[in-house]
C-alpha cells in the first residue's frame, strides 16, 4: 500500500520514525478499515519500535470495528507476554471489541479479572456493556448496568444514554425514556438532537399531537434546536392525520426558530397535501415558495404536483408553474421545468443529474 511504502522510505531522507509515527500510521489504515494490512504491517515492524499500548489498543479497536474479536484479543494476550502494562483505554476497548464480535459472556468474565491487571471499571467500562445490551434489546440487563453506574456515581456519556432512550422508546417505555432525559440534566449530561428525535418518533409514528408539539417546545427550553428530521417528521404526522392548522402553525413558526426550509421539509408539505383531498392548489402554493427562494425541488415533486394537477383538469395550473420555473434564475429550476412541461425522459435525465451531483 502506498502509505506503507511512503512510511518505509522515511529513512531514505535521513529520518528516523519514531513509535508515535508508527501509531499515526496504523491508526489511519485501521481508520480505512484495512486492519488486516496494518497488522501485518505491525508484526513486521513491531521489534523495532517497542510499541506501547497505544500501539496495540489502535489495533484492538481496529479488529473491533471489523467484528473480529479472536484477533482483538490476541494483540491482548500479547500486550501481556511482552510484559507491557495494560492501561484502561486498552482493557475497555478490548471489552468494546469483544462485545462487538459476539462474545459478551467473554467480555463479562474480563471485565471481572480488571482488579488482576490493576484496574479500576470507569464510566467508559459499564458503557460498553449498556451499549451491548442495548444491541440485543436487553432492557434488563442495561437497566441493571445503568443502576451500577448510578451507585458509583458514573455517569454515562450522551452517546451511552442516547442508546437506553432508544431502547426505552422502542420498548414502548416512554416514560422511562422522559425520567431519563431528565437525569441527563440533573447530571450535566446534556440531552442532543438525538436524544429528543427518538422521542419525537414515536410520538409522530403513533399520531400523538400534543405530544409532539409539546416535545419541540421542550427541546427549545432545553437549548436544543429542533433541526431538519424533528420538523418533518411533525410536518409529515400533522398532514397525515389531517391537522393542517397545526402543520401551517408549525411551519410559521420555523422563521421564528431560526430555520429555514430545506428542499426535504418542502417535499415532505407538498407531498403530503398532493395525497389530500382538496389540498392540491395548498401544494402548489408551497412548490412556488420553493421556486421563488430559488430551491430546486425534488424531480419526482415535479412529477407529483403535475400529475395531481392534470388528474383534476387544471393543465393551465401546470403551465403557470411551467412559465415559473423558466424564468428562475436557477439554472437547476429551470432544467426541473421540462418535467412540470410534460417533456418525456426529462424526468429520469434530471434523476440521473441528482445522482452525480
Amino acid at each position: 500500500m502506498d502509505a506503507i511504502r511512503a512510511f518505509e522510505k522515511i529513512g531514505d531522507f535521513d529520518l528516523t520514525p519514531g513509535v508515535d509515527d508508527l501509531d499515526q500510521l496504523i491508526f489511519m489504515l485501521c481508520k480505512k478499515k484495512f486492519v488486516k494490512e496494518a497488522q501485518q504491517f505491525f508484526d513486521r515492524v513491531k521489534f523495532d519500535f517497542a510499541p506501547s499500548p497505544k500501539s496495540y489498543t489502535i489495533l484492538i479497536r481496529g479488529w473491533g470495528e471489523v467484528g473480529d474479536a479472536v484477533e482483538a484479543r490476541k494483540l491482548f494476550d500479547e500486550i501481556l507476554q511482552r510484559g507491557c502494562s495494560v492501561d484502561l483505554i486498552a482493557f475497555n476497548t478490548l471489552l468494546e471489541s469483544l462485545c462487538r464480535g459476539g462474545k459478551t459472556d467473554e467480555a463479562y468474565k474480563l471485565f471481572k479479572e480488571m482488579g488482576l491487571y490493576g484496574l479500576k471499571p470507569d464510566g467508559s467500562t459499564y458503557s460498553v456493556f449498556i451499549r451491548a445490551s442495548c444491541e440485543v434489546n436487553d432492557v434488563h440487563s442495561a437497566v441493571k448496568v445503568l443502576d451500577r453506574m448510578r451507585r458509583y456515581n458514573l455517569a454515562p456519556n450522551v452517546f451511552t444514554y442516547n442508546c437506553i432512550v432508544k431502547l426505552f422508546v422502542k420498548n414502548q417505555m416512554l416514560d422511562d425514556a422522559y425520567l431519563l432525559l431528565d437525569e441527563m440534566i440533573e447530571r450535566g449530561v446534556s440531552p442532543d438532537i438525538w436524544s429528543y428525535n427518538a422521542i419525537e418518533a414515536f410520538h409522530c409514528d403513533h399520531c400523538e399531537v400534543h405530544k409532539a408539539l409539546k416535545m419541540i417546545t421542550r427541546m427549545e427550553n432545553d437549548g436544543c434546536m429542533p433541526n431538519r428530521h424533528t420538523y418533518n417528521m411533525a410536518l409529515k404526522m400533522l398532514i397525515r392525520v389531517g391537522r393542517f392548522d397545526r402543520a401551517t402553525e408549525l411551519w410559521e413558526s420555523m422563521d421564528q426558530r431560526g430555520y429555514y426550509a430545506p428542499v426535504s421539509t418542502y417535499a415532505v408539505m407538498i407531498h403530503g397535501l398532493c395525497k389530500k383531498k382538496g389540498k392540491v392548489e395548498e401544494a402548489c402554493c408551497f412548490f412556488e415558495m420553493m421556486i421563488d427562494e430559488g430551491l430546486p425541488p425534488y424531480p419526482c415533486t415535479c412529477e407529483l404536483v403535475r400529475d395531481r394537477l392534470l388528474g383534476l383538469g387544471l393543465l393551465e395550473n401546470t403551465q403557470i408553474l411551467t412559465n415559473k420555473m423558466l424564468r428562475s434564475t436557477s439554472c437547476s429550476i429551470q432544467e426541473l421545468s421540462k418535467i412540470m412541461a410534460g417533456h418525456k425522459n426529462s424526468m429520469e435525465a434530471a434523476e440521473e443529474r441528482m445522482k452525480q451531483s
